[in-house]
Parts: structure tokens; sequence; C-alpha cells
């Protein structure tokens, strides 16, 4: 039987690349000294002459002149960080390069120079170069494959032999990271990394660490490959088709940046499908004669929801048939709000415009006054009539209005109406009242829980399933971390003739708004919570925690997470826990194995202040609970 080598692997790899119309060169070929040269020295890692045919091909109208400005702007670098040149010239690879042009009267205009043809895919130059030496610094690197659009290497794939068992997948990985470092002119304005041993296979952006190279399952979005089934294929056909590779670079990568650190991200299989599938039924639920629906993506916790909804937002504001349209995000807290806010601020680049936060219903109609544009980020209470109000106002009738809901929970459903037994005041959902002040808006809702019963149903608000990505499948894919559930009762001491009343209550307050959405709610809320938070009861959750998160740390390592009714509860709690065992509190924010994540003010309680802090005290302590080695085991959480 013939032995498997790494050579057997990439000649696999640069068929398939062939197949998908690649023109495949050895490095020799085109090395300083080959036969058909492409490069003067092996440092030269952009090949200029295809660059150069490139940009006169692209831009007809443009004097050829022009376009060594341009090479220059791209071969020389403007810091030294790596990860800073590669988003500098990704934004130069996606939106053009910026030039002053002299015109024929001698006047100087602005031109934007284009690098690559997104819309036009065929009108590019698509090579794959395997064994493509670089010298850079006294290192001599030979990358695998390097893939060229352009004369602009987009992407770098290192192999490596199943067969071997020092030959792995993670040493391929390790291999990328050395090439980085020693030969980092290859990667600034790399794209994509790959790597893989023939069966596994992953992709990852410059900045992925090894858990964040992920599987790519599917060349459709439709046929899944079985977990187990070698990899490789489906992830060269997948990703690196013409049209998706160019895609993927254009539309589904971003760069998120805290102000300390930038991370560069990419869509996974599961998000890129899953957004082209939603904005083709976008492009059909908002036309005329379009039921308004555009449907619901249901997509686990934790497999990257908030990043699906920003390249979403991204496609949908690009898209020509949209018009422009003006997004309006729905949450139902203002926690969520701030999160979800928050990632779509870090991609401004992506979404070509700034989120803006409505601070009320007057914000928001204001924010909504304009014929197009915009991304609009409220939550669901806004469209609740005021006091003096039975009805919420028109705020727009335009059909380029798209409201995305983000966790399509109990807030957004409520057509009917219902009577209140005591007073006769008929009121209605959420669902009702949006519509009525957006009635030509189109509807799609993403969430991890969808829900389907009579009264409360999620397609039957938002549409059919666009997409599903569920537990099962986010597991395989390792983009989450497997789920147990182990019932846990505490009970409520309740006398007898108080249940039925306690019963319809809670109904109440949870059938469509938020705890403490009216002032006829906070009464009910505050009985509800004094049961939930009553001290007999506080004690014993606090010993049950402490008694299963120490068993379970014995047996492996890991992180707990309590969410609590309200901040009282929180504080109560934590101080239980900490009565149990004083060595997990600490009164400095970087120590401590306990710690509440909370927002308050100058008013709260005295004894409540050093749990509440700000935005940066919540994300640093984020920080701390991702971080394995990181003493922090337990988080106490009300709003995140």
């Amino acid at each position: 039987m013939t032995k498997i080598t790494e050579d057997h692997i990439e000649e696999a790899a640069l068929e398939w690349l062939e197949e998908l119309g690649f023109e495949i060169l050895h490095g020799s070929i085109i090395a300083p000294e080959g036969p058909a040269p492409e490069r003067e020295s092996y440092g030269d890692v952009i090949l200029r002459g295809r660059l150069m045919k490139a940009l006169k091909d692209l831009n007809p109208q443009i004097d050829p002149s022009v376009f060594e400005d341009v090479v220059r702007k791209i071969e020389q670098s403007e810091t030294p960080s790596l990860v800073e040149e590669n988003r500098r010239l990704h934004g130069l690879i996606t939106d053009g390069v910026d030039m002053e042009v002299m015109r024929d009267d001698g006047s100087l205009s602005g031109e934007t120079i284009k690098l690559i043809d997104f819309d036009d895919i065929n009108a590019n130059d698509f090579l794959a170069v395997n064994q493509f030496t670089t010298i850079e610094n006294g290192h001599d690197r030979r990358p695998d494959i390097v893939l060229f659009v352009n004369g602009l290497p987009l992407a770098v794939i290192e192999l490596k032999n199943a067969g071997d068992e020092n030959a792995t997948i993670d040493k391929a990985y390790s291999q990328i990271q050395t090439y980085k470092e020693q030969i980092p002119s290859l990667f600034r304005t790399n794209g994509l990394l790959i790597t893989s041993d023939g069966l596994e296979a992953r992709v990852g952006s410059l900045t992925a660490n090894k858990d964040r190279f992920m599987p790519w399952r599917t060349t459709d979005g439709v046929n899944v490959a079985k977990k187990g089934l070698p990899e490789m294929e489906v992830l060269i056909k997948g990703v690196l088709d013409k049209s998706n590779f160019l895609d993927l670079i254009s539309g589904f990568t971003v760069f998120e940046d805290d102000g300390t650190k930038i991370i560069k991200k990419i869509a996974g299989y599961h998000q890129y499908f899953a957004v082209k599938k939603a904005v083709e039924s976008t492009l059909s639920a908002s036309q005329s004669g379009g039921d308004n629906k555009a449907g619901v993506i249901w997509h686990t916790q934790g497999s990257g929801k908030s990043l699906l909804m920003t390249f979403y937002a991204g496609q949908v504001v690009r898209h020509k048939n949209m018009e422009n349209p003006t997004l309006v995000i729905i949450t139902d807290r203002n926690d969520l709000d701030e999160q979800l806010f928050g990632t779509f601020s870090n991609c401004k680049a992506l979404l070509r415009q700034t989120p803006r936060q409505a601070e009320g219903r007057e914000n928001l109609q204001e924010l909504l006054a304009v014929n197009s544009g915009g991304i609009i980020f409220t939550t669901i209470q806004k469209f609740f009539p005021a006091k003096d109000e039975t009805e919420v106002p028109l705020l727009t009738d335009r059909r380029n209005v798209i409201v995305i809901a983000d966790e399509a929970h109990r807030t957004q459903y409520g057509f009917g109406a219902k009577i209140n037994k005591e007073t006769g005041e008929k009121t209605y959902g959420f669902a009702k009242y949006l519509r009525d002040a957006l009635p030509n808006a189109s509807y799609i809702g993403f969430t991890g829980t969808p829900i389907e019963s009579t009264d409360v149903n999620t397609p039957a608000v938002f549409g059919d399933y666009i997409d599903v990505y569920d537990i099962h499948r986010a597991v395989e894919d390792e983009a989450t971390v497997p789920i147990y559930y182990e019932s846990r009762i505490a009970r409520l001491d309740l006398d007898e003739d108080e249940k039925p009343r306690i019963d319809a209550e809670i109904e109440e307050l949870t059938e469509d708004q938020e705890q403490d959405a009216t002032e006829k709610t906070k009464g009910k809320w505050s009985r509800i919570e004094a049961l939930a938070g009553s001290e007999k009861r506080i004690k014993l959750i606090a010993k049950d925690i402490v008694d299963h998160l120490e068993s379970r740390l014995e047996a492996m390592p890991g992180k707990a997470m309590a969410v609590c009714m309200s901040r009282r509860i929180c504080v109560d709690l934590y101080n239980a826990i900490v009565a149990l065992r004083p060595d997990w509190h600490s009164d400095d924010d970087k120590k401590g194995a306990i710690k509440i994540v909370m927002t308050g003010n100058a008013s709260d309680p005295l004894d409540w202040q050093p749990h509440v802090g700000s935005k940066s005290r919540r994300e640093n302590l984020a920080k701390r609970a991702r971080d394995p080695s990181d003493e922090l085991k337990l988080v106490l959480v009300r709003d995140m």
C-alpha cells in the first residue's frame, strides 16, 4: 500500500483549487530565477505584474500613471503592527484606494481605485502557488500554498500529514504562527488562514487562537458533512469557491477594537450561509406584495448570535435592492441593548455607518424621520403607549425599514386585546404596538430559544425558520461547549390561600412586559421578589451552589454563573455564599473567586455600592471569567 505523504495532501488540495478555477503554479516557476519570474526577489510577496494588470483592467477610466502610487500605498507599511496594517489594507481591498487624479483640464478630482472587483468575480485573477519561498529578516520560509487575487496574497494554507503522529493539525497552526513572526510581510493583506492534515481542516483569521480555527462543513449551506468524515475537501470547496472567498473577505470580516486590542473575526459557515438565506428572505418579505415577515434565525446560545446579526445588517444595508434601508434593532432589556450596540459599534467599517441608540420615544421618532439609512437601537418598551395614550403614534410608514428582534421572547408577542378586569382597560401586546408604529416594516427574529405555543409563537410573529443551528451542531463544531441539565429546586414557602393569587400575578408579570416596565406592576413584582429572595431560601440556594460548584470543580475545571431575579437578591446571595466561603471574597476587582455583575447608581444602598461598577468594570470581569487560569469561578449576574 502506498504511504500517504504531505505531498499527496498538497496535490489533492491543488486539484480541488484548480476545479474551483484557480491557476496553479509552483513557486519555483515564478521565483526570481525561475523560467517565468514574477518576483524581483524572494522578499517580494505581492505579484506586481498581476496587480498592475488588474488595476488597468478594473479601472479603465483612470490614467495608468496613477497606479504606481496605488501600489506604493499597498507595499509601504504605515504602522509597525501587523494587525493594524492588515486592518488598513483590508479597508483598501474592500473599499478601494482613494486617489487624487488630474483631469484633462488640469483640475483635480477624487477617484476610488478598485483593487478587486467584488461584483464581477470572474474579472479577477485567481492564482494558487505551492511552495512559495519567502525570505525576510534572514528567515527563509516556504508556506505550502499561497492564494493570490490580482497579485495580492489573500490566503495561506499550511498542510501536515495525518499519518505522521508528529505532524498534526496543531503543528500546522503553530507553523503559521511562526510564519507570522518571521515573514510578516506575507500576511499584511491576508484574509484567511487554513490548516489541515488531510483529514481535519480548519479556517481562521490573522488574530485567531487555535480554538478559534473552526471547521467548515458545507459547500452550499444545505448539505452539512457528517462529523468524522474527511474535512479538507469540503472546507476548500466551501471557503475557497471564488464567490464565497471574496464574499467572506468583503462582507463577513470584522475588526473588533476595544481600545487595547484588535481582534479580527471571520464568519463561521453557520453564520455565513444563515445570513445569505436571511437576506434573500428579507428581500422577498419587504418587496411590494410581500408579507413583511422575513423569518426567524434560530442559532443556539453561544454560537455568535451578536456577530451573526452584525453580518446580516452589513449585507442588508449595502444590498442595492434594499434602497438604503433603515434598521431598527429591538431588545427587551437595556443591558442587552448595550451589549449588542457595543458589537455593532465595533463593526462600523463593515456597516458603513455609525449605529445610534434611541434615548426615548421622541428621539426614536427623530431618528426615523429620514427617507433612508440609519441603524437604530431601542428597547421594545419604547413602543408601549404612554399613560395618556391608548395607541402608539405612527413613527414611519416607509417600507425600507427592517426591524431586527434580538432574542424574540415574550415581549415581542401579543396581537390580541386583553381586558383589565378591575378597570376595563383594553391593552395589547408589544407585537401590535410595534406594528402600529412601523406598519410597513419587515420583521426578522434572531433567537437561541424559539417558542411555539398557541398564544406565543415565534414563527407566527416573524415568519418561517430561515436557518437552524442547534446545540448539537454547535457542540460538534466546538462553537460552544456541551450543556447538561440537572434539575435543582429551591421551593417557595407559600400559604395555600396565596398560591392562586401569586400564580396569576407571575403570569401577568412575565407575559408581555419587563418586570419594571410600568408602575402598576411594581407592587406585584416586589411581592414575588420578596418570596423568591427570602432569607431562608437564599441560604438554601447559597449552600447548594457552593456544594455543587466545589464537587464539579473537583472533577473538572470550569466556571459558574448564577442569574438572579433582582439586584437585592444578588447582594444577599453574595453575602450568604461569602459567609460559607470567606476566602472567596476580595475587595479588589482583580482578585477573588466570586463577583457580582450589575448596574446601579449613587442612590443605591451602601452595601450594594462595592458591586456596582461601570461598563469597563463589567468588561474586565468578563475577561476574568473567560480566562481559565483566573481564580474567579462564580459570577452572580443581574445586568450584563
